[in-house]
C-alpha cells in the first residue's frame, strides 16, 4: 500500500509540473497572438462565413447593404470602435467591389481576403482600428502606404479633405485608381510607386497610414508628419506589432504600442535599408 501511494504522488507531482510548465511556456505565445489580421492564410476561419455565403449567394446591392450594416454592428460596433465617423464611412463603402468577382460572397466576414499579386484586403476590424488610431478628421490630409485594393483609401476619402496613396505593385495601383475613379472619389490620389519612402512632394501629412510590415519604422514618414500628426504601422517580420508614432505641437515625436497583427511584410526599400 506505502509503495503504490508513494507512486500514485509522484505522478501527481509530475503532473502539476508540466501543467505549470505548459502555462509558463504558452502563456506568453497567448499574449502575443495576433489581435487583428491583414494576412490572408493566417486568420483562423470566420465563424459566420457559411452564413454569409448563403445569405448572399444572389446577393443584389439590398443585401449587400445588409450585409454591410451587419459588418458595421457585429464586427466594428461592438468591440471597441467607437469613432462614429469611421462607423460612417465603413457603413458607407461597398466592400463587395473592393474584391474579386468570385468572392464578393465574402466581402462582409471579418477576414483579410486575396486580391490578387500575393496581396489582401484587411480584415474590416484592422481597416476601422487602423483609421480610429490615427484619429482621421474632416479637414485633414492623409497618405495612405499600400493601396491595396483601394479600400483603406476609400475609407480615409469618406473622412478626409485629402488622400494620398501608393502602391507598388503597379497592377493593383491601375485597378484601385480606376475604381476610386468609377466611385466618385475626386480627393484620392493614387501612384505606383515603393511607400518606403512617402510621398514628400505632398507633405506634410496629418495622418499616414501602412499596410505593410516594415522590421522597422521608415524615418521619411516620420519626417513626412505634420505637427500633431500621427503614423499608424505595423512594425515586424513574425512578430508584429502596430505601432503608432505622434510628432506633438511641438515637433516632438512620441510612440506607443498597440496590438499584435498579422500582415504581409513591405517590399521594395523596406527591405532594401533593413538595419542589420
Amino acid at each position: 500500500m506505502n509503495a503504490w501511494w508513494k507512486r500514485t504522488r509522484v505522478r501527481v507531482a509530475l503532473g502539476l509540473t508540466a501543467g505549470v510548465l505548459a502555462l509558463v511556456i504558452l502563456a506568453p505565445i497567448a499574449r502575443h497572438r495576433p489581435a487583428g489580421w491583414s494576412q490572408e492564410g493566417t486568420s483562423p476561419p470566420a465563424p459566420t462565413l457559411q452564413g454569409d455565403l448563403k445569405q448572399s449567394a444572389q446577393s443584389g446591392p439590398e443585401q449587400f447593404a445588409r450585409l454591410r450594416q451587419r459588418m458595421v454592428r457585429r464586427d466594428l460596433a461592438e468591440r471597441d470602435i467607437q469613432d462614429k465617423a469611421v462607423l460612417d464611412a465603413m457603413g458607407r463603402i461597398p466592400r463587395h467591389l473592393f474584391v474579386p468577382d468570385d468572392i464578393r460572397t465574402v466581402a462582409y466576414a471579418d477576414r483579410p481576403l486575396p486580391i490578387g499579386h500575393n496581396q489582401t484586403i484587411s480584415q474590416p476590424y484592422i481597416v476601422a482600428l487602423m483609421t480610429q488610431m490615427a484619429e482621421a478628421k474632416a479637414e485633414e490630409r492623409a497618405l495612405d502606404i499600400g493601396t491595396g485594393s483601394g479600400y483603406q483609401a476609400a475609407v480615409l476619402g469618406e473622412i478626409c479633405k485629402e488622400v494620398y496613396s501608393i502602391e507598388i505593385v503597379e497592377p493593383l495601383a491601375t485597378q484601385a485608381k480606376q475604381r476610386l475613379a468609377q466611385l466618385g472619389y475626386k480627393n484620392i490620389t493614387v501612384r505606383h510607386g515603393d511607400g518606403y519612402q512617402g510621398w514628400p512632394e505632398k507633405a506634410p501629412f496629418d495622418l499616414i497610414i501602412v499596410a505593410a510590415a516594415p522590421d522597422h519604422v521608415p524615418q521619411p514618414l516620420i519626417d513626412q508628419l505634420a505637427k500633431g500628426g500621427k503614423l499608424v504601422i505595423p512594425v515586424g517580420q513574425w512578430y508584429q506589432e502596430l505601432i503608432v508614432i505622434e510628432r506633438d505641437t511641438d515637433g516632438n515625436i512620441h510612440r506607443r504600442k498597440g496590438i499584435p497583427v498579422r500582415f504581409v511584410p513591405m517590399t521594395g526599400e523596406g527591405v532594401r535599408t533593413s538595419p542589420k
